[in-house]
């Protein structure tokens, strides 16, 4: 995220964000499938399955309804909980 907009930009109104996207089912993922099907079952993320468009389109729909009205300058991660640390 760029710094200097998360500050400068609110004070025109605007508010950023970043979204994240974490393992997302679309054509261009089509053909390693297989090897993330694999890697979900196996935990890779916590809410076990593959994003899709719809969930990263909820997440920004939230966003520009005003959901967030006293934030910015925030990452909002759409991954299932792929960016999560565990031990």
């Amino acid at each position: 995220m760029e710094p200097v907009s998360s500050v400068t930009v609110p004070l025109e109104g605007v508010q950023v964000y970043e979204v994240r996207p974490g393992i997302m089912a679309t054509d261009m993922t089509a053909v390693v499938k297989d090897k993330y099907d694999r890697a979900l079952a196996d935990g890779l993320v916590p809410q076990g399955r593959w994003g899709t468009a719809e969930d990263v389109g909820r997440a920004v729909s939230g966003l520009l309804a005003g959901a967030f009205a006293f934030s910015t300058g925030d990452v909002v991660n759409v991954d299932g909980g792929l960016h999560l640390e565990r031990l």
